[in-house]
């Protein structure tokens, strides 16, 4: 019986335990209290270690029961667009306002498929900007501008 190692399984087991090592780490720096009266180190250190068991579970997988993937073209299309709309929001999310920069940003990751039509792209925009707006700007309170000064708000 041949094992095969699934290699992608094993980095990304990896970056799991990476990530969740770094949220350990960070943890350390507070109080941690007990499980009854937790510190403000107590969840991060929790959310921590769940990471880390499950980045170790994913690299015991790829190393024992693997499986032969074959990676296709990259979608350089689908990956350019989704890094112009990151960069895009970074960069104009305090000049433009939070709705704005949400709906330029929705509407360039919606474009990025090419299986997705124009009309479609603005309702899925649109509908994504809603429903951040209510998540983040009145759900959460963020102090974000909804419209920012480069728009006159």
């Amino acid at each position: 019986m041949e094992r095969r190692r699934s290699y992608p399984d094993v980095l990304a087991g990896g970056l799991f335990v990476v990530i969740g090592g770094a949220f350990v780490v960070g943890s350390l720096g507070y109080e941690l209290g007990t499980p009854l009266r937790m510190g403000p180190g107590y969840f991060p250190l929790l959310v921590g270690v769940i990471v880390v068991a499950l980045g170790l579970a994913i690299v015991v997988k790829g190393l024992v029961a693997g499986e032969v993937i074959t990676f296709g073209s990259v979608p350089w299309r689908a990956v350019a667009a989704i890094v112009a709309a990151l960069l895009f929001f970074g960069l104009t999310v305090e000049g433009l306002g939070f709705v704005p920069a949400s709906a330029v940003t929705a509407l360039l990751t919606a474009l990025a498929s090419s299986r997705v039509r124009p009309l479609r792209a603005v309702l899925i925009a649109g509908a994504l900007t809603v429903a951040a707006t209510l998540i983040f700007v009145v759900g959460l309170q963020l102090r974000i501008p909804v419209r920012g000064p480069w728009l006159g708000g």
